[in-house]
């Protein structure tokens, strides 16, 4: 591993790129009803929901990409479609364009994913591949965890009453070219000066040529076939949906939340709840890995459940303080469900794990639905009702954790297994 010490670093900072733009919605969620004059929730709902279809549209034509064209060619593609998104919206800053824009950004960060997990397991050797993992979740939580950080200097700093020309020749640069009404748009620029370095990264990088493990490779359609004749397959492909519905439900809507119910600021306070957020998950995904090594990972699965339950009542029904702490925290109870429910569902399927891996990968279209659903819910009664929806995905999770199927095997949910497929969100 020490001759790919440079090329593992470089897949670090991929990993840090794409979670550093794809999870940082949720603060904006505000500034973007109140810039764009929406009149409900669900019209914002419809910017995450063109995200994440855009990334269930092209995980498995990623992997035929990757297949027909190589590595470097989707890598390459994949910084350049979000490129060309932010630079669009940085340029062009209306709703529409921010929706085209979602969906642009999402096309290439599916491709990117599809093909950086087996690229690290290549470079880092299989051997390695647990550290590897663990490696990038935890970059892919730091920048998560800076993002919204990022955005809150730059709302401050901007800041048409406080702005002060000739202190920082960067903010100097970004006043320049932003609306004074709207220095979050900012953001797209510094996304695009970022996309930008990763695509000369890899226009000058040789990259190894991968070999797809079982796992990873695409099925033939007459094993998608079986499988979806199986009751257990659709039971884990809602797990993953309601996972990913939870863990985007809960924060994209968590400031807005803060605003209308607590008179949090959503460009201070709220933002750095979000930063909390993303930062307990990857706590808990690191003593998830130990955890998993002391008790049964359906108990835990359950335990999860609870707490999560437990956590959202209290963000959606406490105090202003409650709220505060509850709300991050629930990241931390949800760290460890998208790996422990994956891994149960691959080891109660006999054959076909990569035709299921894909399935599975699909359901990441939570992503889209649990939005709208709380958004829709919301319009029609309130943010607190519409958020209450999520305690279903939360209840559905931790049930799979009493019926898991009798061919789980539950030693089998390995360290390799906890962060591998984890990295599949964004």
């Amino acid at each position: 591993m020490k001759r790919n010490f440079g090329m593992l670093a470089l897949i670090m900072a991929f990993w840090f790129t794409i979670s550093f733009i794809t999870n940082i919605l949720g603060p904006l969620i505000p500034d973007i009803i109140h810039n764009f004059n929406l009149s409900d929730l669900a019209m914002a709902g419809f910017i995450p929901t063109s995200f994440f279809l855009a990334y269930a549209i092209m995980s498995i034509p990623a992997g035929l990409l990757i297949d027909r064209y190589g590595e470097k060619p989707v890598l390459f593609c994949g910084f350049l479609m979000p490129f060309i998104g932010t630079i669009l919206f940085a340029c062009l800053h209306t709703y529409p364009m921010l929706l085209a824009s979602s969906f642009i950004i999402g096309l290439g960060m599916a491709m990117l994913q599809t093909v950086l997990n087996p690229l690290q397991r290549t470079v880092g050797g299989e051997e390695n591949y647990a550290f590897v993992a663990e490696l990038a979740q935890f970059m892919f939580g730091i920048a998560s965890f800076l993002s919204p950080l990022v955005y809150t200097y730059l709302i401050r700093e901007l800041n048409a009453d406080t702005y002060v020309a000739g202190h920082n020749f960067l903010l100097d640069l970004l006043a320049d070219i932003t609306p004074r009404e709207m220095p979050w748009v900012s953001l797209y620029w510094v996304f695009s000066a970022l996309l930008l370095i990763m695509l000369i990264a890899v226009g000058i990088s040789r990259f190894p040529k991968i070999t797809l493990q079982e796992e990873e490779k695409s099925g033939t359609t007459s094993s998608y076939l079986e499988l979806f004749k199986q009751k257990y397959v659709w039971l884990f492909f809602l797990g993953i949906f309601c996972y990913v519905s939870t863990e985007q439900g809960t924060s994209i809507f968590m400031s807005t939340f803060l605003e209308q119910y607590h008179g949090v600021n959503p460009q201070t306070e709220g933002a750095q709840a979000v930063s909390y957020f993303w930062g307990l998950m990857t706590a808990g995904c690191i003593v998830g890995m130990f955890l998993l090594k002391l008790m049964d990972s359906k108990r835990l699965l359950q335990i999860s459940g609870f707490l999560t339950m437990t956590l959202l009542l209290t963000a959606l029904f406490g105090t202003r303080e409650m709220s505060l702490i509850a709300f991050p925290a629930i990241g931390f109870s949800i760290s460890m469900m998208f790996s422990i429910v994956f891994s149960l569902a691959l080891n109660s399927a006999r054959k076909h794990h990569g035709s299921f891996a894909g399935i599975l990968c699909s359901a990441i279209a939570g992503g889209a639905g649990g939005p709208m659903i709380v958004s829709t819910l919301a319009d029609a009664t309130s943010l607190r009702t519409g958020m209450l929806s999520i305690l279903i995905f939360v209840g559905y999770i931790t049930f799979i954790g009493f019926w898991a199927h009798p061919l789980i095997n539950n030693k089998t949910v390995k360290l390799k297994e906890l962060f591998h497929k984890k990295q599949t969100l964004p």
